[in-house]
C-alpha cells in the first residue's frame, strides 16, 4: 500500500506551529512526515524560514510514531557535509530510529547567503557527489580524513552514532542525478510524477528501494479562497527546478511569477474540497511508481482545518482507492 505523508513546510509557518502541526498529523494518521530546509521563503507572502534542524529535533521529542525526514538538505554550501552527518546521526538518536536524511543539490535561494557563490549545474552535481560520499562514510562510523576537489575533512569522527544509520535519500531531476541516487541512496526523492525518473533510478541500482514523491494541494471549503491562496503563495511552483534553483531571493521569484494567473496555478495544484480531485492527483504518483507520497497543504494558517479534514475524509479515501 502507498504511504501518505505530511509536509512541515518551513517557508509558511513558524517553528512552534510546525511542531504542533506534525503532532496533529501523527494523531490523524499520516504515515510519515517530511520537512523542508530553507533559509528564505520562496515568496514574501509565505513569510517564514526557521531553522529546520531545530524544528526536527523538537518534532522528534514531541512525536512518538511518525517518521521524520529532511526534504531536502543541501550538504555543499550552507552546510559542510561533515556537519550534516553529525546532525543526521543526532536526529536518528533523538527520534529513536525514525529519521531519514533527504539530500539534494540545492537552490541559490538558500545557499547564496553564506557568500560562497553559486556554481553551474555540473559543478554543483560534482560537489554534491563528493558531499554524499563524505556523509555516508561518517555515518558508517569511519574516522575520516579527506582532501577532495571541493571539501576537506580532518580526522572527523561521529561520537554519537545510532545503531542503524539514517537512510539517505537523494532528490533527482534527470539521468545524472538518478545515476548518483542509484549508486549511493537508500531511497529516491522527486517532486514530479515522472515514471522516467523512477525507471532511471532503478536502472542505476535503485530497484526495490523506496520512492518518495511530493505534491502541493490547497484544501479549503471555499474553492475560490483556495485558488487565491495557492496563487499568492505557490505560484513559483510552476517554474520548474531549472529555473527555481537559480533565483536568489523572494523578490526574484515575485518578478519571475508576476504574470502567472490564478487559473494557471489551479490547473496544476488541486484546490477546494473535492476529495476525488485530490485522490486523482496523488494517485498519479502511484501510477508513476512512487511508494510514498507527501502532500504540502498550502497556507500556514490552514493547517489545522486541513488536518481535521485529512483525518476524516482524505486519508480514508486514499487508503480505499490507492
Amino acid at each position: 500500500m502507498v504511504q501518505i505523508g505530511y509536509t512541515m513546510m518551513t517557508e509558511q509557518a513558524g517553528p512552534r506551529q510546525l511542531v504542533q502541526d506534525v503532532v496533529k498529523a501523527e494523531e490523524v494518521g499520516f504515515d510519515f512526515s517530511v520537512t523542508s530546509d530553507h533559509y528564505a521563503p520562496w515568496l514574501v507572502e509565505q513569510g517564514h524560514a526557521p531553522y529546520a534542524w531545530s524544528v526536527l529535533g523538537a518534532a522528534a521529542q514531541a512525536t512518538s510514531r511518525i517518521p521524520l525526514m529532511s526534504y531536502v538538505t543541501c550538504p555543499t554550501t550552507r552546510y559542510h557535509p561533515a556537519v550534516v552527518a553529525q546532525k543526521a546521526a543526532t536526529l536518528q538518536l533523538l527520534s529513536e530510529g525514525r529519521f531519514r536524511l533527504g539530500l539534494g543539490s540545492g537552490e541559490k535561494l538558500n545557499e547564496h547567503v553564506v557568500g560562497g557563490g553559486w556554481p553551474g549545474i555540473a559543478e554543483r552535481q560534482d560537489k554534491f557527489d563528493e558531499a554524499v560520499r563524505i556523509i555516508r562514510s561518517l555515518l558508517d562510523g569511519d574516522t575520516l580524513t579527506h582532501h577532495g576537489e571541493y571539501f576537506d575533512v580532518d580526522a572527523a569522527k561521529l561520537w554519537d552514532l545510532p545503531d542503524e544509520p539514517p537512510p539517505i535519500g537523494i532528490a533527482v531531476s534527470g539521468e545524472a542525478s538518478c545515476e548518483l541516487a542509484g549508486e549511493l541512496a537508500d531511497l529516491v526523492i522527486a517532486t514530479e510524477p515522472k515514471s522516467g525518473l523512477i525507471d532511471a533510478f532503478e536502472r542505476h541500482g535503485g530497484e526495490g528501494k523506496p520512492r518518495v514523491g511530493q505534491l502541493p494541494i490547497c484544501w479549503d471549503p471555499d474553492r475560490a479562497a483556495a485558488v487565491r491562496r495557492a496563487h499568492a503563495q505557490f505560484r513559483w511552483f510552476g517554474g520548474g527546478w531549472k529555473v527555481n534553483s537559480e533565483l536568489p531571493t523572494p523578490a526574484a521569484f515575485a518578478g519571475a511569477t508576476q504574470f502567472v494567473r490564478e487559473e494557471d496555478v489551479a490547473a496544476s495544484i488541486p484546490c477546494g474540497d473535492d476529495v476525488g480531485e485530490f485522490v486523482d492527483a496523488i494517485g498519479a504518483y502511484k501510477e508513476a511508481g512512487f511508494t510514498e507520497i507527501a502532500v504540502v497543504q498550502v497556507g500556514g494558517d490552514s493547517q489545522s482545518g486541513f488536518l481535521d479534514w485529512a483525518g476524516s475524509t482524505l486519508l480514508p479515501a486514499l487508503r480505499d482507492r490507492l
